[in-house]
């Protein structure tokens, strides 16, 4: 399939800047597959479509700020350092702007010398591979140098991130390692969390680290060439024991973000088991897929030819889904990471 396939026309301004004043004012698109209609809602409403036994699951993996403005040294040039993994000790993959500014054996130095790097290996796509050296623990030098990395279509000047360090976070967010927020369970607060499971619902945790690969762009024309970079995910004992269970007593596995999906989905066994464990979750879903693990799915309004959008594609059907979509975009939805979102059943 062409990626050609899963693009569609969105006005700018369509595009959210910045979060609803409450989590959970969000607007929400319910999309029924078995019927092959949408009906327009609110998060608010969201238990309402929940069901006792039913299993939430959400994804605690925590944003830290992996955003780093720095410069060259001797020559003084503005550079940024998205950090995207650490494959060492103190050794990162990074992505590099401008990446002409770093080459091998670059210096770099962030908060007046608080923190220094040097890039030790030159990778694709702007990635460089950088070492490093402080004084300080680096995750406490990183946390207080660093800033919240927004996705690029969200638009700040650097330094001015106004409430983003808490809003791009979800309220129950526990184990740093991402570099972008799980967006569906932003919406999410304790109250509706908690009504949630007074209804009878059972609330599961797991933690995928959301990297590079999530919203790393598709730069093939064929999708099914197209590969998600691995990103570390774990599920407890206690966890799967949940998901084990819904099934056979007639609940549904309802999966908040499509990063959760990704990571159920790669620890179910062939006799359809979740596994407890901890890994890489390196499973690239496209149309065709056939999902084992999750029977509802919770997710935010995706980039036209992205990943994402082929993963919810594969969920629900293109020709559905891009109506949503089309329907969304006549009524004015909010889209993206600080926006509206869509329930699948």
């Amino acid at each position: 399939m062409h990626i050609s396939a899963f693009d569609y026309e969105l006005p700018p301004e369509l595009i959210a800047q910045q979060p609803l004043p409450e989590r959970a004012a969000s607007r929400l698109l319910v999309v029924d597959r078995a019927t092959q209609t949408w009906t327009d809602s609110q998060f608010a409403l969201l238990p309402e479509y929940l069901r006792p036994n039913d299993a939430l699951v959400l994804n605690n993996t925590r944003v830290f700020p992996a955003r780093l403005a720095g410069e060259r040294t001797p020559s003084g040039g503005a550079v940024e350092l998205l950090l995207i993994r650490e494959v060492a000790s103190n050794v990162w993959e990074a992505l590099a702007r401008p990446a002409r500014r770093l080459r091998k054996g670059a210096r770099i130095v962030f908060g007046e010398s608080r923190l220094q790097a040097e890039v030790v290996e030159l990778l694709s796509h702007g990635m460089r591979l950088v070492k490093f050296e402080s004084t300080e623990l680096l995750d406490h030098v990183i946390d207080a140098l660093g800033e919240t990395p927004l996705p690029p279509y969200i638009k700040r000047e650097t330094g001015a991130v106004g409430n983003d360090k808490d809003r791009y976070q979800t309220v129950y967010a526990s184990q740093r390692g991402a570099i972008a927020a799980p967006t569906a369970g932003l919406h999410f607060t304790p109250s509706l969390l908690q009504d949630i499971k007074g209804r009878g619902v059972r609330v599961a945790e797991i933690t995928l680290h959301v990297g590079y690969g999530t919203f790393e762009p598709v730069r093939v024309d064929d999708v099914s060439h197209h590969r998600v970079a691995p990103e570390w995910s774990s599920i407890t004992n206690e966890t799967a024991g949940v998901i084990n269970e819904t099934r056979p007593s007639g609940g549904r596995i309802v999966s908040v973000g499509t990063t959760t999906t990704r990571s159920l989905e790669s620890f179910i066994t062939p006799d359809g088991r979740i596994e407890a464990g901890s890994g890489l979750a390196d499973l690239t879903i496209v149309p065709g897929y056939k999902f084992r693990a999750v029977d509802a799915l919770l997710t935010n309004f995706h980039l036209p030819r992205s990943s994402l959008l082929m993963l919810v594609s594969a969920f629900a059907g293109r020709d559905l889904i891009l109506g949503a979509y089309r329907h969304a975009v006549r009524d004015g939805y909010r889209f993206y990471s600080y926006g509206d979102c869509m329930l699948i059943l």
